[in-house]
């Protein structure tokens, strides 16, 4: 069994934010069975009180999906005593989401091509690459091991 998910949802300005800012955060271990339940959950709140784009709902679900499979199976080695940290940044116009695994991190300027045809049967790569084309904007930290990811929010 997988321990329960922890929620935290803060409301109001953040020290570095123009505008009202929305912080929901959350904390889940290395299992990809908590995948699609962390997902719909966070989607409850990206989107509370609004009725985006179906675009805009299928584009912050597979990539919120493809982060956490990424951290969990990838940076977290499948270790469930290892936790994947959750945090979306939600302002009026946008959804800033931000993956965090306990890995060692990859290099973030050397990743895979998976549309190259020597590296289409490569089992790696198809998760970054499907990030980087349906967000708007995609940062990694240093140590590869936390992305950003930024949405629109309609």
């Amino acid at each position: 069994m997988t321990a329960p998910l922890r929620l935290c949802v803060r409301r109001g300005p953040e020290k570095e934010a123009a505008s009202p800012t929305i912080r929901v955060a959350l904390t889940l271990p290395s299992d990809i069975d908590v995948i699609e339940e962390t997902v719909e959950l966070l989607a409850l709140h990206a989107f509370a009180g609004r009725i985006p784009a179906q675009r805009t709902r299928f584009r912050f679900r597979v990539t919120l999906a493809e982060a956490l499979a990424n951290a969990i199976q990838c940076g977290n080695g499948g270790d469930p005593d290892q936790p994947v940290h959750v945090e979306l940044h939600l302002t009026e116009e946008t959804i800033r989401v931000q993956v965090t695994d306990r890995g060692t991190g990859f290099d973030t300027d050397h990743t895979t091509d998976p549309t190259d045809p020597d590296t289409l049967e490569y089992p790696c790569g198809r998760g970054l690459f499907i990030i980087r084309h349906l967000t708007d904007h995609v940062e990694f930290n240093d140590q590869g091991n936390t992305i950003w990811m930024t949405l629109p929010r309609s």
